[in-house]
């Protein structure tokens, strides 16, 4: 009996780690607009957000490097952004088989990891271990009865 317990265990652990993204892949998609979808607390906590007020913009400016930076923006009801004026700069490194993100601004360094990266999910974890959601970040259509 303890033998195919053991066998079980090691089974699920070869076939989880084969499900795991390759975080050299997960670059391509890191690039784009991104609103916040929901974020986990902890176990027990989730906080969902319905609309979010700003979106996050995530720029590599130099691919061979893999730096760039992260802007707030804020969309405008005519499609248009305005800036938070909170831009951080950023560099992407791969380290223990996970795709890291350095912050770094005047005040403060810091690091996350992707977990997940698709063309329209993001999930990032911080260093308090809260998991970041994101949606790919769609505009607001409102269309108008106005006659041109």
């Amino acid at each position: 009996m303890k033998i195919k317990g053991v066998f079980f265990f090691v089974v699920s652990i070869i076939l989880l780690s084969c499900n795991k993204q390759d975080p050299k892949e997960q670059i391509q998609f890191l690039e784009g607009y991104w609103e916040i979808d929901k974020v986990e607390i902890s176990p027990d906590s989730t906080i969902t957000y319905r609309m979010s007020e700003n979106i996050d913009y995530f720029e590599l400016s130099d691919s061979s490097t893999l730096s760039g930076q992260r802007t707030k923006l804020r969309p405008q009801m005519d499609g248009t952004f305005r800036t938070t004026n909170s831009a951080e700069k950023i560099d992407l490194k791969i380290e223990e088989d996970s795709l890291r993100i350095y912050y770094k601004t005047p005040y403060d360094n810091w690091k996350e990891t992707v977990l997940e990266a698709s063309e329209e999910n993001l999930v990032i974890k911080n260093a308090q271990n809260k998991i970041y959601h994101y949606k790919k970040y769609s505009p607001i259509n409102i269309e108008t009865n106005e006659e041109e």
